[in-house]
């Protein structure tokens, strides 16, 4: 027989709304039913009235954690990133590279197309090496180049089908053809660490850019007579926006901004974490550049770009926390934010994203306080809840 497990007692984040008391029924690894099932169970999970029960996360833009990187181009170091953000709800990953190379890139592509094979990743996210060098943040200079199509096509092949994102400047030579090639190969081309226009920004979207990758950084601030990139990618309904909410990247007040004009269905929340993810301060690398971290923020430690911000420390359960307990944000355009849009975005929103009959049984257990207590992905404990577990009720 097939196991059947359900959650009961706590609340319930559905595409409809919140459940008081709600219910959810997963059995061979799917939701079979949510927030209604009275069915008796083999197992239920008794949880507290001030407990939350939320779609597993989706993270579409991370480069490491636990002390390890994706960029390693090693199977087991970039298991122990994936098993680091599963301890903290994000049921749904896709890896970041960090330039470099392009045969190495090549490289670590290959490993990564692996794992995405096995169903341990999402895909593949590129971010350079073909971006602006007047706003390459923590990306080491001298390994940037322009966006040719050949190179763009190159990393493609290497990732055998599970390249998923690219981050470019589309201000850069080649820029507007790589984005159409992207965009023709079913591959999202997201437009960041830009020095672009206003003007060439919405030239990028016209021509099948569809993300901005971590809005307003590393791209020109808004000004009153140069909008930039950030107005375009806000203002334009085809582009879904990257906002890490960390409290370091953005202000909460231009969050909220960006929350406010974008809306829940075209906001994902993103960790862009490195390595020092899950764990203490010190240093760490993120890809070829010494990272110092310091009161949880990194920061490139050597070279001409020391000093910049390198990544993030983030794991998405505190960007939900945040969201919900700093930002005002209702708990369904919370979870829409972690959840429902980059699951769409990745075009996997008929198997994860929401709590909803038929998906993969991907949730996450909070309690009051919006701490992570469980942890399930497809039908399976990461994380076993603190609760009383009843047989045939």
């Amino acid at each position: 027989m097939v196991e059947r497990t359900v959650l009961a007692g706590a609340r319930v984040v559905l595409p409809t709304g919140v459940v008081e008391g709600g219910r959810v029924t997963v059995e061979g690894g799917r939701i079979v039913a949510a927030a209604g099932d009275g069915r008796a169970a083999a197992a239920e999970f008794v949880l507290p009235a001030d407990h939350t029960v939320v779609p597993g996360f989706v993270d579409v833009h991370c480069h490491g954690g636990g002390g390890a990187s994706f960029s390693s181009a090693d199977h087991d170091e970039a298991l122990t990133v994936v098993r680091t953000h599963r301890a903290h709800g994000t049921t749904t990953l896709v890896a970041s590279t960090v330039t470099g190379d392009l045969d190495d890139l090549g490289r670590q592509a290959s490993v990564l197309a692996d794992l995405t094979e096995q169903g341990e990743l999402a895909g593949i996210h590129f971010e350079g090496p073909f971006i602006s060098p007047h706003r390459c943040g923590a990306h080491q200079p001298e390994l940037l180049r322009e966006p040719h199509p050949a190179d763009v096509r190159k990393l493609l092949d290497a990732a055998r089908g599970a390249a998923r994102m690219m981050t470019l400047a589309p201000e850069l030579p080649g820029g507007l053809d790589s984005v159409r090639l992207l965009a023709e190969s079913g591959v999202i081309a997201a437009v960041g660490h830009t020095d672009s226009s206003y003007e060439a920004t919405r030239e990028a979207v016209d021509a099948g850019a569809t993300v901005a990758t971590h809005l307003f950084n590393a791209m020109p601030s808004l000004l009153h007579r140069e909008p930039g990139p950030v107005t375009a990618l806000l203002e334009d309904e085809r582009v879904t926006v990257e906002l890490i909410n960390d409290g370091t990247h953005l202000h909460p007040a231009v969050l909220q901004l960006a929350f406010a004009r974008a809306g829940a269905d075209r906001v994902a929340f993103i960790t862009d974490a490195m390595g020092a993810a899950g764990m203490s301060d010190g240093p760490y690398r993120l890809g070829p550049m010494a990272v110092e971290v310091r009161d949880g923020v990194a920061r490139i430690s050597e070279g001409p770009t020391a000093g910049s911000i390198a990544g993030s420390t983030l794991t998405l359960d505190t960007a939900f926390r945040r969201a919900v307990t700093v930002d005002g944000l209702s708990l369904p355009d919370a979870v829409r934010a972690l959840s429902t849009t980059p699951a769409r975005l990745l075009g996997l929103a008929d198997r994860v994203g929401s709590l909803e009959p038929g998906k993969d049984a991907d949730l996450v257990v909070l309690d009051g306080a919006y701490e992570v207590v469980g942890v399930m992905r497809r039908g399976a404990w990461l994380v076993r809840p603190d609760s009383r577990r009843m047989s045939g009720s």
